[in-house]
C-alpha cells in the first residue's frame, strides 16, 4: 500500500458567532504550512442575520457589506475547495491544521458538508494547541498564541483576526512546534 504525504494546511476562519448553521462563516484564509505564500482567502455572503456583537467587534467586517461583495457560500466552498485538492496533489492528503482547530473546523466542516456534500479534510483537524502542550508539556492555560510565540519567538507579526495572516501566522506557530519536536527527537 502506498502512503500518501501529508500537506499540512493552516486555516482559520472569522465568524459571526460561536456556531455554525445559526451563525455565519464569513472568512477563510488559508496557506500550505511549508509554503505559506501559497494561500487562499474569501469573504463569504453570510448565511442569517444572526450577528454576535463581540464578535463583530473582533473581526471589525460588516454583515451588510458582506452580504452586498462576499462569495455564496457555494461558490467559496467550491473555490476552497479546488484550492485544497491542487495544493495537496494526488499523492498528497490534506490536513486541516488550526488554532483552536476544533472552532475553525466546525464551520468549515459544516459548510463544505451543506455546500458540497463532503469535506476534503474527512473527519478530523490537528489543533496546534494540542500539538503544543503535547511537544512542550504547557498547560492548557500557556496555549495562548501569545505565550508559545513568547518560547518560539515568531517573526512573523502575531495574528490580527483577518483570517488570512492567522493562517500564516499559525502556520508559523506550528512550523517552530515542529522544530522543537525534532530537536526532542534527535
Amino acid at each position: 500500500m502506498n502512503k500518501k504525504r501529508e500537506v499540512f494546511l493552516s486555516v482559520d476562519v472569522e465568524t459571526s458567532g460561536p456556531i455554525p448553521g445559526e451563525y455565519s462563516m464569513l472568512t477563510i484564509g488559508a496557506c500550505n504550512v511549508d509554503d505559506p505564500e501559497q494561500v487562499f482567502s474569501c469573504e463569504l455572503k453570510p448565511i442569517s442575520a444572526n450577528a454576535d456583537s463581540k464578535a463583530m467587534e473582533i473581526t471589525g467586517l460588516s454583515m451588510e457589506k458582506l452580504a452586498a461583495e462576499g462569495w455564496p457560500p457555494e461558490v467559496a466552498m467550491k473555490r476552497f475547495h479546488d484550492w485544497i485538492v491542487k495544493v495537496a496533489g494526488e499523492d498528497g492528503t490534506p490536513v486541516f491544521v488550526g488554532l483552536n482547530a476544533p472552532f475553525d473546523w466546525s464551520f468549515v466542516n459544516f459548510y463544505f458538508h451543506r455546500y458540497l456534500k463532503s469535506n476534503p479534510f474527512g473527519f478530523s483537524a490537528l489543533d496546534i494547541k494540542a500539538f503544543y502542550m503535547g511537544v512542550t508539556g504547557s498547560t492548557w492555560a500557556g496555549t495562548r498564541s501569545s505565550q508559545m510565540a513568547t518560547r518560539l519567538h515568531p517573526t512573523q507579526c502575531k495574528g490580527d483576526h483577518q483570517a488570512l495572516h492567522d493562517a500564516q501566522y499559525q502556520a508559523e506557530l506550528f512550523r517552530l512546534i515542529q522544530d522543537v519536536a525534532q530537536r526532542q527527537r534527535s
